[in-house]
C-alpha cells in the first residue's frame, strides 16, 4: 500500500458484510476495526537495488581518480622506457577494479557475469616485455577503463537522484530505483563482460602458440640428441673399425674379414636406429597408407594386444592426420610401460567436422593430466589446434582416453599422396 492510498482509506468509509463502519480518530474501536499500518511496498531486491545506485557515486570517485592519475603518469612517462611498463600495471589495476565492479552488480544487482580470462593465460611462459604488451593491448582492461571514466557522471545522477526521491518522493522509489539499476545492469554486461568468442579464440590461441613453439623446439633437441647418441656414434665407430681392417687386410686377412662382419651388424643396427627416428618424425607407412595402416604398425609393437578400428571414409589434412598419429602412439608407449594392461583397443571416427579418437585398456588406472605428465603435455599439443583431450582413469581401471581433433580435409593435391 502506498502513502496515498492509505491516507485516502483513512478518511473514507468502508462496507463490511454487517452494515457501515467508519473510522472515527481519537475513538475507542477494538483493534480489528484499525486500518493495517502504512508500510513501503518495496521487497529486498529493491532496497539491493537502491544501496547499488547510492553506492554508485563513491564507486564511480574512487574508478574515475584511479584510471586518471595512471593514465596521466603514463603520457608523462611515454618518452622514457618506463611509459609502457606503467601502463600496463596501470591497466592490470583497471582490470581489477572491473572484478570489483562484477562482484558489486552480482551481490546487488543479480547481474551474473562469467570472469574474463586471466591475463596471464594470454602469453604463457612468456618473458616481461611479452607480458607487458599483452596487458597493453588487453581488450578487458580497456573496456573496464572506459566503465570507470563513465561511471562517476554517472554515480553522480544515480545518487542525487535517488537520495532525493528516498527523503522527498519516496512513493516513486521503487520505479525510480528499477530504471536506474536497468541501466547499471546494461553497462556492467556491455562493459564488464568477457571478451567476445572471437577475442576469446584469439587470447587461447595466442596461448597456445606458446607451446606449440616449445614441443617443437623439445622435438629438434630430442631428434639431435638421438643422431648425437645414437646412428651418429655407431657410423663414427663403423668408420675407424673399417679403418683398422683396411690396414690389416694384408696383414692378417682373417683378423680383417672378422672387423669386416662386425662393421656390417654395425651397419644394419645403425640403419635400424635411423628407421626408428624416422618413423619418429613422420613415418612412411602414414604418408603412403594413411592412419588404419600406421595405427595397426604402431599396434603391433605394442607390449599388450591391441585391437585397432580407424572408421574413415577419407583422409583428415596431414597435420591432423599426423597430430592423430602420434596421439595413439604416446598412449600406447604410456599402456606398455604404466598400465599393467592385459588388452587395448584404439577407435577413431568422424563425427561432423571433429576427428574422434578413443583408446581404451584393462590396466590399474589411476593416470591423470596432472601438471608435469605426458598425458599432460598431450591435452596442451591437442589444445593448441583447437582440440580437447579428456581422460577418464579410476584407480583399478579401466582407463579410456579420448581425444577431439578439427576435421580439415586433406588437400586436393596431397589426396594421393
Amino acid at each position: 500500500m502506498t502513502a496515498s492510498s492509505a491516507a485516502h482509506s483513512a478518511t473514507t468509509s468502508t462496507t463490511g458484510s454487517t452494515g457501515p463502519a467508519t473510522l472515527r480518530h481519537g475513538g475507542t474501536e477494538p483493534d480489528q476495526d484499525r486500518l493495517p499500518p502504512v508500510r513501503f511496498a518495496f521487497d529486498a531486491s529493491t532496497w539491493r537495488e537502491v544501496a547499488h545506485l547510492l553506492l554508485d557515486l563513491p564507486a564511480g570517485l574512487i574508478g574515475f581518480v584511479y584510471v586518471s592519475l595512471w593514465l596521466y603518469a603514463g603520457a608523462a612517462l611515454s618518452v622514457t622506457v618506463i611509459g609502457l611498463p606503467v601502463l600496463a600495471v596501470g591497466l592490470l589495476g583497471a582490470r581489477g577494479l572491473g572484478r570489483l565492479e562484477r562482484g558489486r552488480a552480482r551481490g546487488l544487482l543479480g547481474v551474473r557475469i562469467d570472469e574474463p580470462i586471466p591475463l596471464s593465460r594470454h602469453p604463457r611462459n612468456a618473458g616481461f616485455l611479452a607480458w607487458t604488451w599483452a596487458a597493453v593491448k588487453d581488450p578487458v582492461a580497456w573496456r573496464a577503463t572506459l566503465y570507470s571514466f563513465i561511471r562517476l557522471p554517472w554515480g553522480v545522477l544515480t545518487f542525487g537522484v535517488t537520495l532525493c526521491a528516498l527523503f522527498i518522493a519516496w512513493p516513486v522509489l521503487g520505479y525510480l530505483a528499477r530504471w536506474l539499476a536497468n541501466v547499471d545492469r546494461a553497462m556492467v554486461r556491455g562493459l564488464l563482460s568477457p571478451s567476445s568468442e572471437l577475442e576469446r579464440r584469439v587470447a587461447e590461441l595466442e596461448s597456445d602458440r606458446g607451446v606449440v613453439v616449445d614441443t617443437a623446439a623439445a622435438d629438434l633437441r630430442r631428434i639431435e640428441r638421438d643422431l648425437h647418441d645414437g646412428a651418429q656414434a655407431r657410423l663414427v665407430a663403423l668408420a675407424m673399425g673399417l679403418g683398422l681392417a683396411k690396414e690389416k687386410v694384408l696383414e692378417d686377412p682373417e683378423a680383417a674379414a672378422r672387423m669386416v662382419d662386425e662393421a656390417h651388424g654395425e651397419v644394419k643396427l645403425a640403419l635400424q636406429e635411423l628407421r626408428d627416428l624416422a618413423r619418429g618424425i613422420h613415418p612412411a607407412v602414414l604418408t603412403d597408407r594413411g592412419l588404419d595402416a600406421a595405427l595397426s604398425s604402431v599396434a603391433a609393437r605394442c607390449t599388450v594386444p591391441v585391437s585397432v578400428s580407424v572408421d574413415l571414409a577419407a583422409r583428415p589434412a596431414p597435420a591432423i592426420e599426423g597430430l592423430a598419429y602420434f596421439t595413439v602412439s604416446e598412449l600406447l608407449q604410456n599402456i606398455s610401460k604404466h598400465s599393467g594392461a592385459r588388452t587395448a583397443e584404439v577407435e577413431l571416427w568422424r563425427a561432423e567436422n571433429r576427428l574422434l579418437i578413443q583408446v581404451r585398456d584393462d590396466g590399474r588406472g589411476g593416470a591423470s593430466t596432472d601438471s608435469g605428465s605426458g598425458l599432460a603435455g598431450l591435452a596442451e599439443r591437442l589444445g593448441s589446434v583447437d582440440g580437447l583431450f579428456a581422460v577418464a582413469s579410476p584407480v583399478g581401471g579401466p582407463t579410456v582416453i579420448t581425444a577431439e581433433l578439427p576435421w580439415r580435409d586433406r588437400p586436393l593435391r596431397s589426396a594421393g599422396s
